[in-house]
């Protein structure tokens, strides 16, 4: 995908990660481009895909969502629902359902799943991963790991306007 990307693609993508609320004057200006080229760049950009939606960036401590806890998940392989065994995938979209929920990613490893939840405090945690998470089909043990501080938290992702010329 990158290969059909020129260094004002990522100098927009660059741009509306860090403000997605940037007029299109705006990034006319920085891009040194017609507003009307910038617009068609940002429209086929979400074509392709690149750009998939935008969204708020709300702060969860100000919500009352000051716990942040990862939680890893084994899976058990040899569950049959109906007839047929459950996919780690299916598991994973089930989770992903959960109140609280922010992220779920099959990963490698001793652990066959990574959650990462919002919460208000270390109860709602706890209820979650006691009253929902460990009463889904599938799943073997948990792990919770509580946060005590974040350094960095990010939606970012990295892009490297040195690499297209």
């Amino acid at each position: 995908m990158i290969g059909q990307l020129d260094n004002k693609d990522l100098k927009i993508l660059s741009i509306l990660q860090k403000n997605s609320n940037v007029s299109l004057k705006e990034l006319s200006r920085r891009l040194s481009s017609p507003i009307t080229t910038v617009y068609s760049r940002i429209k086929r950009l979400e074509k392709l895909g690149i750009i998939r939606g935008y969204k708020a960036i709300l702060d969860a401590e100000k919500l009352g969502l000051s716990t942040t806890a990862f939680i890893l998940a084994s899976f058990k392989y040899k569950i049959i629902e109906k007839g047929k065994m459950i996919s780690q995938r299916e598991i994973a979209k089930r989770i992903a359902g959960l109140p609280g929920v922010q992220e779920v990613h099959i990963i490698s490893g001793d652990w066959d799943i990574l959650i990462k939840v919002k919460a208000r405090d270390v109860n709602a945690v706890g209820k979650l991963v006691l009253d929902r998470l460990r009463l889904i089909e599938g799943i073997e043990k948990t792990l919770t790991c509580l946060v005590f501080d974040t350094a960095k938290e990010s939606l970012e992702i990295p892009i490297d306007l040195e690499s297209v010329s």
